[in-house]
């Protein structure tokens, strides 16, 4: 007999797989049955609704990247900008590429949430990017990148960081671990003075 919650998680991971192919809205819950060989209806005795699958998706990949994103900061404390910075991009790509489809998920499809956990999203995706346009915004008040928009900057390097979920694959060219070696050295180059 299958266990609860081993069940929730096989149920989980099949929707993300379908929302990462598919896309929310073409997802049914007969679709997710289907990959489960179970009858839709038995399916409603572990989830209330296809929304909840989406939320407890959503919510478990916001928390790996703020759980990373802090560690990261932990580990990078005393440092100056540029190491923080890169601490925050390494972070990034680690939770991406240890889980791409559920990271494109949660990059694509958290507006199919409800309102109100759609704004709770919103409002834990600016935190996240808080880190972000600080370290960016300490290293211009220092010299140490050039001067521009923190805001902006962010969004530039949170944008080609989230990408990542669309195209990694475990047994690309490069590992993960190289991804994110190239993608600290483009997106500290991106805010330097002499990038030319």
């Amino acid at each position: 007999m299958i266990e609860a919650g081993s069940r929730r998680r096989e149920i989980d991971d099949v929707a993300t797989g379908l929302f990462h192919a598919n896309g929310y809205a073409a997802t049914s819950i007969r679709d997710i049955a289907k990959v489960l060989d179970i009858q839709g209806a038995s399916l409603y005795a572990h989830v209330a609704s296809k929304e909840d699958l989406l939320w407890a998706i959503v919510d478990r990949a916001a928390s790996a990247f703020e759980q990373r994103a802090d560690q990261a900061l932990a580990e990078a404390s005393g440092g100056d900008a540029v190491e923080i910075l890169a601490a925050l991009v390494e972070a990034h790509v680690e939770v991406v590429t240890a889980d791409p489809q559920r990271s494109s998920v949660f990059v694509t499809e958290w507006r199919h949430l409800s309102p109100e956990r759609r704004a709770a999203i919103a409002g834990r995706r600016d935190a996240y990017e808080a880190r972000f346009r600080t370290a960016i915004a300490e290293g211009v008040a220092v010299g140490a990148f050039a001067p521009t928009d923190p805001a902006l900057a962010a969004t530039f390097i949170l944008t080609a960081l989230n990408g990542i979920a669309t195209w990694y694959r475990p047994d690309g060219r490069l590992g993960a671990d190289r991804i994110a070696d190239h993608y600290v050295e483009l997106a500290l180059r991106s805010l330097s003075e002499d990038h030319r």
